[in-house]
C-alpha cells in the first residue's frame, strides 16, 4: 500500500533494504493502518524498529506522519509531491519513491546509487540528487523514469559499487566512461 511504501522509505534512510524488510512486517502487524500508527506510542514503535539506524527520530516521524495522514487526508497517503514533502521525515527522494512506485505518477527518485551510477556513466556531471534528477529526467521519457530508477539502483548495487566497482563483469562496461573510477589494469591490480 502507499502507506507501507511511505513508512518503509522513511525507514530506509541510512539503512539497508534487508534491514528494513526484516523490520516492516512486525511494524505493520502491530499497526495495520494510519489510524493505528497515529494512535501508537512512539516508544512502542521504537521497540519494533530499534534495529534500524536513527530509530528514535524515525519512530517519531512515522507516528506524526500517520497522525497527519489520518487527520488531514482521511487516512489516505496524498499523491501530491508538495503534500508528501510536508510530512515529517519525508524529503524529495521519499516523495518521489511514493509517487512513482505507489501511485504510478512520473517522478524520479535519486538515491546514492542512482547518483553514483549516473555520474560514472556520464549522464550527470554531479551525484547531487537535484542535479542528477534534472539531467536524467531530461534524457528519459517520463513513462520510463520509474523503471530507470530501479535499473540504476540495481546496477549500482550489483556492479557499480562505491568502493570496488566490478567494471570487468559490468554488462555496459565497454560503453561506460567510468568517470572517477580507476580500473584494475590502471592501478596495476
Amino acid at each position: 500500500t502507499p502507506l507501507e511504501l511511505l513508512v518503509a522509505t522513511i525507514l530506509s534512510a541510512q539503512c539497508t533494504d534487508e534491514r528494513v524488510n526484516l523490520t516492516t512486517p512486525a511494524l505493520f502487524a502491530a499497526y495495520a493502518g494510519p489510524k493505528e500508527l497515529a494512535n501508537a506510542k512512539v516508544e512502542d514503535v521504537e521497540l519494533i524498529i530499534r534495529s534500524i539506524g536513527l530509530y528514535r527520530n524515525k519512530a517519531k516521524n512515522i507516528v506524526e506522519t500517520a497522525k497527519i495522514i489520518t487527520e488531514k487526508f482521511g487516512g489516505e497517503v496524498p499523491p501530491v509531491r508538495e503534500e508528501l514533502e510536508k510530512l515529517p521525515g519525508v524529503g524529495r527522494k521519499t516523495a518521489s519513491v511514493v509517487l512513482a512506485q505507489g501511485f504510478g505518477v512520473p517522478a524520479f527518485a535519486v538515491d546514492t546509487h542512482v547518483g553514483r551510477v549516473s555520474t560514472r556513466m556520464g549522464f550527470s556531471p554531479s551525484p547531487d540528487p537535484l542535479v542528477t534528477e534534472k539531467h536524467l529526467t531530461a534524457l528519459l521519457l517520463p513513462e520510463k523514469w520509474r523503471d530507470a530508477h530501479l535499473i540504476l539502483i540495481n546496477h549500482g548495487r550489483k556492479y557499480c559499487m562505491a568502493r570496488s566497482p566490478d567494471c570487468e563483469n559490468c554488462p555496459v562496461g565497454a560503453l561506460c566512461p567510468a568517470i572517477g573510477v580507476k580500473r584494475k589494469n590502471e592501478t596495476g591490480g
